[in-house]
């Protein structure tokens, strides 16, 4: 049955006890730049952490400020429980983006000196000596002048279109011979993407010179504008600028116009080609732009000169230092990690004997994603698998699982495929693999019914004929099927065979594939239906124990926190006198520690050298086969309302205990660990005198799932 979810007598919400969504996540690429920082990392490592921090907040305008430029533009004066308007949080957003960029810049030429000092260098054009110059002259006409198209604006040439997070050359010229400083002409022209952005002067110089210069690189912005003067015989460049915007770049589909004849994949790729034109939400520029030019494309952008425009010290778009992990010097990165096998699992031919005789939990990246891969592709060949049902949401451009789906199919077995196509920024990417499904002859659908609600479960069903009788193989996890995430991120995958989370899992993917919005559930908690009521029923639980004078304890682990009955609900226990332990990677709109209130509740963070990715949540008052779930959902709106997940229990002890032993591994690091505040604010957890330094994911680099204790 159902739970029912009463809401009326939980704690209001308002700023005193809520953080506003957007300034939580500016303070969580707070504590990835403040990995950069860290110079006990290798300098390689920080370098990334600088890329990271910077595609990071390319995503965030691109998607959160965007939304809120939209409310503003519309004049939408309601808030949040924080209580900022539009106009209000977007100046706080522009305020505090300033100050981790400024500090972000200053970091990058401390950890470019560094770099520079071992051995990688990226130079000026203009601090080359002349060879060296003429060389880089000759790849430019070779290589880049070929691809370059400089577009002027005039009375016959309009302003051109911009795309989001191109690099782009602003530049004033002046015939020759015309002394008169005010008729200039305008132009722009585009830094080719399909070029490296970091240029290898090692390679131009080899192919070019007959010289070598090791890990020594040039921005391709750089050496296009030490050679406009090839673009423009007969003029002369007065000025220029380099320019990057980044656009709204979010489909909205709740409110996308259907027509009756257009089905989902055609509503999807008409929004990745209406994404191209989303309105400007930033303009990024160097700090000694001219006036003139600053003014040219704020007219013409049209953006808010005060709220719009960031004004860097240093190259734009610095994403781009990703490049730099391409150069070979391991000692400037993490010692090289391989995951750990996992017995019985790697296996094709004794892959579903394993998972008869017992569940088996992984935990990658510190289990090798092998069996997951084993496991779609021992159901492709073996001559007693039936039925293969699945879905996808994230799963990357080389697909070994897509791959196995295809060859399934091949083989003459049912596969029956959910793509989620509206996975952001992976839909393009997702609607081509589900068309090389469909063209394979898998039964592919794109989503429930209604077409909002995207599918965030990741889950996957084998149907297998045995001796005495057909049986269901599950694997249910919290990461997506991708090879590539999966030797980044923490995540955990639960295979069995239990007969009650197989008949949920054919009744799910029956209502995913069919129409069944009354299907009910023994033993997986599903979103939008159930997912939140049960939640709820289970904190009831902690709270009807702790008022009867027993121990009581929640502990999650999210990657957000920010939906308003769950931080009441949690507001409610701690009241009662429930211990909580939250571990939040990313977003945390409550507010821990506050006297009356949340003082039992503690929130940390873990951000290291893997993606903390995974969702727990235990209860330990919960009758024994419901006190550990696992799952795809965090705690937020979208999630809780707007999605199908799938949150499932782990049933056998011995894998709870080892779930429990890395919570608490979690709970106990002192390394790469940082606990919020009542403010806001979050404070990073150092060794106390005479406590050793524990790094849980270097500890589970050891063990899958931590300290024994």
């Amino acid at each position: 049955m159902k739970p029912r979810l009463e809401t009326d007598d939980l704690p209001a919400l308002g700023p005193d006890n809520y953080i506003n969504r957007e300034l939580s996540w500016l303070e969580f690429n707070r504590r990835v730049l403040a990995q950069a920082r860290d110079k006990t990392l290798p300098l390689l490592e920080r370098a990334k952490f600088l890329a990271i921090f910077s595609n990071n907040l390319d995503e965030f305008f691109m998607v959160r400020v965007a939304w809120f430029h939209n409310k503003a533009k519309l004049g939408i004066i309601q808030t949040r429980p924080d209580g900022y308007t539009p106009a209000q949080l977007l100046n706080e957003i522009r305020v505090r983006t300033m100050e981790l960029l400024i500090e972000q810049r200053a970091l990058m030429r401390e950890v470019l000196a560094g770099l520079a000092e071992a051995g990688i260098r990226i130079v000026e054009t203009a601090t080359l000596e002349q060879a060296r110059r003429e060389a880089l002259r000759t790849y430019f006409c070779e290589e880049v002048f070929p691809v370059l198209t400089p577009l002027a604006v005039d009375r016959a040439r309009p302003f051109p279109f911009i795309s989001n997070l191109s690099l782009n050359l602003a530049m004033w010229l002046r015939r020759v011979g015309d002394d008169d400083e005010d008729d200039l002409e305008f132009v722009r022209l585009k830094v080719p993407d399909v070029l490296p952005r970091l240029v290898s002067l090692d390679e131009v110089l080899a192919r070019y010179a007959g010289e070598r210069s090791p890990n020594t690189f040039v921005w391709l912005e750089d050496v296009i504008a030490d050679n406009l003067d090839m673009l423009f015989p007969g003029m002369c460049v007065v000025e220029h600028a380099p320019f990057r915007i980044t656009r709204n770049a979010d489909i909205d589909y709740e409110f996308e116009q259907e027509d009756d004849d257009q089905n989902i994949s055609e509503l999807v790729e008409e929004g990745l080609r209406e994404r191209r034109f989303g309105p400007v939400v930033r303009l990024s520029v160097p700090e000694a732009i001219s006036k003139r030019t600053l003014n040219q494309l704020i007219r013409q952008l049209q953006v808010n000169p005060e709220r719009d425009v960031y004004q860097l010290d240093g190259a734009l778009g610095s994403s781009a230092l990703f490049e730099l992990m391409a150069v070979d010097r391991p000692d400037l990165k993490y010692p090289v990690y391989v995951p750990r096998a996992v017995p019985g699992m790697e296996n094709a031919e004794e892959i579903f004997e394993t998972i008869r005789r017992n569940d088996v939990l992984v935990h990658h990246p510190y289990d090798s994603f092998g069996p997951v891969e084993t496991f779609f592709l021992a159901a492709a060949r073996d001559p007693n698998v039936l039925a293969i049902k699945a879905t996808l949401y994230r799963v990357g451009r080389n697909s070994p699982v897509v791959q196995a789906l295809m060859e399934a199919r091949e083989n003459n077995k049912q596969v029956a495929v959910l793509v989620e196509l509206k996975a952001r920024f992976d839909e393009e990417n997702n609607l081509e693999w589900a068309r090389a499904l469909d063209e394979q002859g898998v039964h592919v659908t794109y989503g429930v019914e209604e077409l909002p609600v995207k599918t965030h479960a990741k889950i996957a069903l084998v149907v297998r004929r045995e001796r005495d009788g057909v049986r269901r193989y599950v694997h249910l996890g919290t990461g997506n099927y991708n090879a590539s995430t999966a030797r980044l991120y923490s995540d955990l995958g639960l295979f069995t065979c239990h007969r009650e989370i197989a008949d949920d899992a054919s009744r799910l993917f029956n209502r995913l594939t069919a129409y069944a919005p009354d299907t009910r559930y023994r033993r997986l908690l599903i979103a939008p239906e159930y997912l939140l009521a049960s939640l709820v029923a289970l904190i009831d639980g902690e709270i009807a124990a702790a008022r009867q004078g027993k121990p009581a304890r929640i502990i999650f682990k999210l990657n957000s926190l920010e939906e308003d009955v769950m931080i009441s609900k949690l507001y409610q226990a701690s009241q009662a006198g429930v211990e909580i332990d939250l571990l939040v990677r990313g977003l945390c709109c409550l507010r821990p520690g506050l006297p009356g209130i949340s003082d039992r509740i503690r929130v940390r963070s873990i951000v290291g050298r893997f993606l903390e990715h995974s969702r727990i949540f235990y209860f330990q008052n919960a009758p024994q086969d419901q006190r550990v779930y696992l799952g795809s959902a965090d705690l937020m709106r979208r999630n809780l309302y707007n999605r199908i997940e799938c949150v499932f229990p782990v049933i056998d002890e011995r894998l709870q205990a080892n779930v429990y032993r890395l919570l608490m591994t979690c709970l106990a690091d002192n390394v790469n660990a940082w606990e919020l505040q009542p403010d806001g604010s979050y404070r990073r957890l150092e060794p106390g005198p005479g406590e050793p330094p524990i790094d849980s994911q270097q500890i589970c680099m050891t063990d899958s799932f931590g300290l024994r204790f």
